[in-house]
């Protein structure tokens, strides 16, 4: 069974330059921006819980 609807265009294997321009894009984009909005989010959440609860040790 073919991944290919029939109105698709048929894709072929990916080639090396493909892939390393993939991985380029992952490895040098993708993860450094989730690794900043993970933490980002993170401390966006402590600030505010402590809003609310108040600062540690009061």
């Amino acid at each position: 069974m073919s991944s290919n609807t029939p109105d698709a265009p048929p894709t072929g294997p990916s080639t090396r330059q493909e892939e390393a321009r993939s991985f380029v894009f992952l490895a040098a984009v993708m993860v450094p921006v989730l690794a900043v909005l993970t933490v980002a989010s993170y401390g966006f959440m402590v600030w505010f819980y402590q809003m609310f609860a108040g600062p540690p040790g009061s």
